[in-house]
């Protein structure tokens, strides 16, 4: 396989993990985005279910994971640590292969993204609300 196909290979082949997570939720991922840039080949894509979508980014591992509910966003971290899971999460990880990072954050959607798969986001939507209020709230916080 060319190396400009690998990032767009291995984003699909997460998406095929993450899939029984989100896909009974109603959601559906598309690739967005298959290029080279700066730090070398990259691939992008989203699940979307209505005004929800869940964005994933993969160049050499899965990078930025974020979720948005409409004009609201956060990140997979800062959505943790809203959630006083940061610790037990899974997701961000060290993965012996990309496709282990996939299964850290299915695990994480599934134990405790409830409100934002198939809840009615006000937790969400309270959580980025408080962000917007105090954006510095989680830096240097390691």
């Amino acid at each position: 396989m060319p190396p400009s196909e690998n990032p767009k290979q291995q984003l699909l082949a997460g998406v095929a993990i993450l899939d029984p997570v989100l896909q009974s939720h109603g959601f559906r991922f598309m690739l967005e985005d298959h290029a080279k840039g700066s730090g070398g080949w990259f691939a992008c894509g989203s699940y979307a279910n209505g005004d929800r979508c869940l964005e994933l980014h993969f160049r050499q591992s899965l990078g930025l994971v974020t979720y948005h509910i409409g004009q609201d966003s956060l990140d997979h971290e800062t959505y943790m640590r809203f959630l006083g899971v940061y610790g037990k999460n899974d997701y961000p990880d060290f993965p012996g292969s990309p496709e282990e990072s996939f299964h850290h954050l299915a695990a994480d959607i599934r134990n405790y993204c409830a409100d934002f798969i198939s809840g009615n986001g006000q937790q969400f939507l309270s959580f980025a609300a408080t962000l917007r209020r105090e954006p510095t709230m989680f830096k240097g916080i390691s």
